[in-house]
C-alpha cells in the first residue's frame, strides 16, 4: 500500500505540470479511426484560447493562429485516431468479431483489455484466443491470425451482449492509462501515435502566444491517419498550405534486436527528422532549413526513415500544385501496440525546435523554398 501511495503522488505532482496533463488528457482519450469526437473535444479545448477553431467535414479540426495576416500559411498536422478495433458480429455466446482499425501485428493483440464504447456507455472486455495447450506443437510456432480473435465482454449470449448496449460498428479502443514512469522522463500510454503530434501542434501555438512570427500557423488534428491519411486531405484542401510538417512518431531503436540500419532514433537524443518514407520524399530545402534551425539554436536532432509506412505529409505535399514538407517526429517505443513509450525532453526540443522554424518561415524564405 505505501508504495502504491509513493506512485500516485508522484503522478499527481507531475499533473500540476500543465503540458503534461495535456499529454494524458490526450492520450486517455479513446478515438480509434472514425471515431475520433472525444479527442477531438479535447485538442478543441487546449486550442480555443490560443486562436480561431475550424473544421473540415469529416471530423478535423484546425486552429489557426495568426502572426501576420496574409503571410504564409505553414501546416503544423498531428493526426488524432488512433489505432483500435470495430465490432462487426455478435456470436450467439455473447462474443464479439471485430475489424481492425490501423495496423495491427497478431503477437501484440491476444490477451490485452480493450473498451467497447457504446450508445450506453463503456463495456470492458479482453481480446480471446484459444488456449495454447488447445494447440499443436505445430500451431504453436505460427502466428494466431486476427480472424480467429474475438473480444469478451462477459456476455452469455448476443441477447446479454446487446441488453450491454454493444452493437455492431461500436468502435473498440485499447487500454493503457497515462503512466510517469519510475525514470520520470519516460512517458507511457496508448495512442502515442499520434497524440504526441497533437499536442505538439498545442504547446508550439502556445509558444508563439506573444511572440512575431511572420505567417499564419495552422495546427491541425487530422481523422482517419491510420486507413488511408484522409484527413489530411480534406484539411489541406481547407486551408490550402505554403508548406506542410506532419508531426508524426518514428520508431525507437533503442531496444534488444534492433540494429541502427533499421531505426536510429533513441529516446532522449532530440526529435527525428524522417529522410524518407513510403509516402513521401521530403522538401529538401525545407529538410536543411529545419537542419540548420537546429544547430544554430543547439538543438539535439536525429535522422531517420520508415520504408514501409506512410504519414499526413504524403497527402499534404500533393495538394495543389503541391506543398514543400517534412516530418517532425520523435522516437516512441512500441508504437501500434497497447502501450508505448516516449521521452519528454524530446517532446519539449521538437517544440522548441518547431517555434524556431515557424519564425523563421517568412514570406522570401518561403518564396525560395517553392520556386
Amino acid at each position: 500500500m505505501a508504495v502504491y501511495s509513493t506512485i500516485i503522488g508522484t503522478q499527481r505532482r507531475h499533473l500540476m505540470d500543465e503540458t503534461l496533463q495535456m499529454l494524458k488528457d490526450l492520450t486517455d482519450a479513446p478515438g480509434v479511426s472514425g471515431f475520433e469526437e472525444p479527442v477531438r473535444r479535447v485538442m478543441r479545448r487546449y486550442m480555443e484560447p490560443l486562436g480561431e477553431i475550424m473544421t473540415d467535414n469529416i471530423g478535423s479540426i484546425i486552429g489557426r493562429k495568426v502572426g501576420k495576416a496574409g503571410g504564409p500559411k505553414i501546416v503544423m498536422a498531428g493526426h488524432l485516431d488512433e489505432i483500435g478495433f470495430m465490432v462487426t458480429r455478435i456470436t450467439d455466446d455473447g462474443f464479439l468479431k471485430f475489424q481492425t482499425l490501423g495496423g495491427w501485428w497478431e503477437q501484440v493483440m491476444l490477451a490485452q483489455r480493450v473498451e467497447v464504447h457504446t450508445r450506453d456507455g463503456v463495456v470492458i472486455g479482453v481480446v480471446g484466443s484459444k488456449a495454447p495447450h488447445l494447440l499443436s506443437p505445430e500451431a504453436r510456432k505460427k502466428m494466431y491470425e486476427k480472424k480467429d480473435m474475438f473480444i469478451d465482454v462477459g456476455a452469455s449470449s448476443r441477447a446479454d451482449a446487446e441488453q450491454f448496449g454493444i452493437r455492431p460498428g461500436d468502435p473498440v479502443v485499447p487500454i493503457c492509462p497515462f503512466t510517469v514512469m519510475r525514470n520520470e522522463k519516460l512517458l507511457m500510454a496508448k495512442a502515442w501515435d499520434n497524440r504526441f503530434g497533437c499536442a505538439l501542434a498545442i504547446e508550439v501555438m502556445r509558444r508563439l502566444k506573444g511572440q512575431r512570427h511572420p505567417n499564419e500557423v495552422y495546427g491541425v488534428g487530422n481523422v482517419q491517419e491510420e486507413v488511408g491519411l484522409r484527413g489530411a486531405a480534406t484539411t489541406a484542401f481547407a486551408i490550402n498550405p505554403d508548406i506542410g510538417f506532419a508531426l508524426d512518431t518514428g520508431i525507437a531503436g533503442d531496444t534488444p534486436g534492433i540494429s541502427v540500419d533499421e531505426a536510429q532514433g533513441k529516446l532522449g537524443n532530440g526529435p527525428v527528422v524522417l529522410l524518407y518514407d513510403a509516402s513521401m520524399i521530403p522538401h529538401v530545402g525545407l529538410r536543411d532549413l529545419v537542419i540548420d534551425t537546429a544547430r544554430a539554436e543547439n538543438i539535439p536532432i536525429q535522422f531517420d526513415l520508415i520504408p514501409a509506412g506512410g504519414t499526413d505529409a504524403g497527402r499534404i505535399h500533393l495538394f495543389g500544385a503541391g506543398v514543400p514538407s517534412l516530418v517532425i517526429g520523435v522516437p516512441v517505443r512500441y508504437i501500434h501496440t497497447h502501450a508505448a513509450i516516449m521521452h519528454r525532453d524530446d517532446f519539449d526540443n521538437a517544440a522548441k525546435l518547431m517555434v524556431a522554424v515557424v519564425q523563421r518561415l517568412d514570406e522570401e524564405t518561403v518564396r525560395q523554398l517553392k520556386s
